[in-house]
């Protein structure tokens, strides 16, 4: 478990970079993150449940266990920002309805317990087995189904049954519906004689969906049309879904149905992304008829043309994505499209790694070499409502501007519409220093749509070491992204500057001791009448990656030297010390050559002597209660409470006490439980 530590930030789940094993092979810059384990939960609803403000927050709270908090509440905001009919179109196939039907209805009951109202569209698909039964023999024609009087006699009745089956299911779980059969498609007749009741929808009457959200009630849709003159006609659910969210321009639209998404037709592997307008590079293994050796050749292309050119994209997958690329066309770049099973359905939408696969239009990228390439209008718009440091009023754009201007090598990152801009800086001169981000600064948008993982991916492919500094008080992105991409981090004076790709111990050294006399300097002008570091403001952190060639042990021994101002080791008080985890902190201890143990007190082992700790073999368990850490713990400088959840809180009040008491004292709490995980102030969640 990642402790919480003192210092105001939440953590977030780490992203990875998604995986395409395949010849032609896709080298692409997007990522998509990877959350925690899914602890998948259904909740049963009692009918006449009243949906209250207390129900919501127990809901969201729920939601927490697929997603860490902060990626729940950013999307619960992203989806009320917005009109309650362009949440989503959720278009059901007729197979869910049938095999996951309770699934189903608990998912959308979740949805519109948060307050949000999903648009359902459903086919009837496997449902048509009675035009077997009665004898129908089903007819195509360029792949469309004809239908006939009969059929179509069938066809109606299944929809209404099915319609109707939803609607009490979600009715039962105390989730108001409206069922909605028919009279918002009108259409006219695709080819009446080649295809018979078949109807291109010529428009669609959203009021009838709108009046069902106003009176609170989840609109269910089938996809039969009718003329104007009253003939039912019948459309397929999949053009019918995308119809309805060309006029209604969602946030999203899903297609649910029994295998979670779409699949690579050679690896099997669940296909995690797809961003059809971004640059990929388009690699072709061949094999040379004048040497006998394998070459190469790559070349930029959209990812959408990409994947139409390879061999498994065909049928069924080929024909899914060239229609959600018609549709995502003509719908904002804000929307995107999601085909997921009915029980992933919460963690695509409240997670940013979601579950099934994502078809977005993304967005390309570029890289400048120089500052003056870059749209300066758009540059200075999105500065001048982004950048802490030009709102504030104590930087300008053209000071920027400036500043980038007089750097020997510089590199400018942004995506097509300025949501996102990177500014990294090299010095020619030291062509083995690390390179320096200066500026990143992204929109809310740039970042729920991964457009800034995007743009990291491309400063990850270009600098092999990298530099970083953010105040504590930046929330451009949250802290914890920088600490998922860095090998290693400092903190002084409210800065902390982040680093990747550095692997040698005195490199690491002349970095960060760098860092640290530049802020010293800094505190000295700016804080020299000021007091010291208040409580919980530690000047160090461990590494939150590990390789074969870097050790996180290592560099946080040396990140430690840097971040205190004496030689003096430093006590650490250890409160349950029980199991794994305790034996793994004392291993650590007894070889830390600045940190020694002090107090470990554990109820069960009280007297028994510690003979792990190297250093002192001799020290002895103890039983401490909270308000025992002020007399036998006046000289620890660090508490590791490793307790269960629910436990600590005491300890933690008894510490705060005591050094409010006494001025004098800073004191580092690291909790290895869940109490403060979601605690807003002095707590960080993350590594120490």
């Amino acid at each position: 478990m990642i402790p919480a530590t003192c210092n105001p930030a939440f953590y977030r789940s780490a992203r990875a970079v998604a995986q395409r094993l395949v010849r032609p092979t896709l080298l692409c810059t997007h990522q998509r993150i990877t959350s925690r384990p899914q602890q998948q939960q259904q909740r049963q609803y009692g009918s006449g449940v009243k949906s209250t403000n207390t129900e919501k927050e127990t809901i969201v709270k729920l939601l927490y266990n697929i997603g860490s908090r902060k990626e729940v509440e950013q999307y619960l905001r992203h989806f009320a920002s917005v009109e309650s009919q362009k949440f989503a179109v959720i278009k059901v196939g007729g197979a869910v309805l049938t095999d996951e039907l309770d699934t189903l209805a608990s998912a959308l009951t979740f949805l519109n317990r948060v307050g949000l109202y999903p648009i359902v569209l459903h086919g009837a698909g496997p449902q048509l087995k009675l035009l077997e039964e009665a004898g129908i023999e089903p007819q195509y024609s360029e792949g469309i189904r004809i239908t006939d009087p009969a059929t179509l006699e069938i066809a109606r009745k299944v929809f209404v049954a099915e319609n109707l089956k939803l609607v009490e299911a979600l009715e039962k779980m105390g989730t108001r519906a409206r069922p909605i059969p028919d009279g918002v498609f009108m259409a006219d007749y695709l080819d009446k004689d080649k295809y018979g009741f078949v109807g291109r929808i010529t428009h669609v009457n959203k009021e009838v969906v709108e009046s069902s959200i106003r009176a609170g009630a989840l609109p269910i849709l089938t996809s039969l049309a009718e003329t104007p003159s009253g003939q039912i006609l019948n459309v397929n659910a999949d053009v019918a879904a995308a119809e309805l969210a060309m006029v209604l321009e969602p946030l999203k639209i899903v297609f649910l149905n029994e295998k979670n998404g779409l699949y690579h037709g050679e690896t099997g592997k669940k296909i995690d992304i797809i961003n059809l307008d971004e640059v990929c590079i388009y690699v072709l293994l061949l094999r040379s008829h004048y040497v006998s050796s394998w070459m190469f050749l790559s070349h930029e292309i959209l990812e959408y043309d990409a994947l139409m050119q390879e061999p498994w994209v065909r049928y069924g997958t080929k024909l899914k994505i060239q229609e959600c690329k018609e549709l995502l066309d003509k719908l904002p770049r804000s929307s995107s499209v999601a085909i997921i099973s009915a029980g992933h359905l919460h963690k695509e939408l409240f997670t940013d790694s979601g579950a099934g696969t994502l078809i977005r239009r993304g967005h390309r990228l570029f890289t400048h070499d120089s500052i003056s390439k870059v749209d300066a209008e758009r540059f200075r718009t999105l500065l001048e409502a982004e950048d802490k440091e030009v709102k504030s009023g104590a930087l300008t754009v053209a000071s920027i501007i400036k500043k980038i201007e007089e750097q020997p090598k510089v590199t400018v990152y942004n995506d097509e519409p300025y949501q996102v801009l990177a500014v990294v800086t090299e010095d020619p001169a030291k062509p083995n220093a690390p390179a320096n981000l200066e500026h990143l600064v992204a929109t809310k948008t740039g970042v729920l749509n991964n457009v800034t993982d995007n743009v990291w991916a491309m400063i990850r492919r270009d600098h092999s070491k990298l530099t970083w500094t953010i105040d504590a008080d930046d929330r451009t992105m949250e802290t914890s992204w920088h600490f998922k991409r860095a090998d290693g981090s400092l903190t002084r004076n409210g800065k902390t500057m982040f680093f990747y790709g550095i692997t040698d111990i005195d490199e690491i050294a002349r970095t960060l001791d760098g860092f640290s006399e530049r802020q010293a300097r800094a505190a000295t002008s700016v804080h020299s009448s000021t007091g010291k570091i208040p409580l919980g403001i530690r000047a160090y952190s461990t590494s939150c990656r590990s390789s074969s060639s870097y050790s996180p042990f290592t560099t946080t021994q040396q990140r430690r030297g840097f971040a205190t101002t004496t030689g003096t080791a430093k006590n650490v008080g250890l409160i349950g010390a029980r199991g794994y985890t305790g034996r793994e902190l004392v291993r650590l201890l007894s070889s830390h050559p600045h940190l020694n143990l002090t107090h470990v007190s554990s109820r069960e082992l009280k007297g028994t002597k510690m003979s792990e700790y190297t250093k002192n073999p001799e020290l002895e368990y103890v039983n401490l209660a909270p308000e025992e850490l002020k007399t036998q713990g006046s000289e620890v400088d660090a508490w590791v409470l490793a307790l269960p959840n629910g436990i600590c809180g005491p300890y933690v009040d008894a510490v705060e006490r005591e050094v409010e008491e006494n001025k004098s004292r800073d004191v580092l709490l690291v909790d290895l439980s869940a109490d403060y995980r979601f605690s807003v102030g002095k707590w960080v969640y993350g590594l120490p």
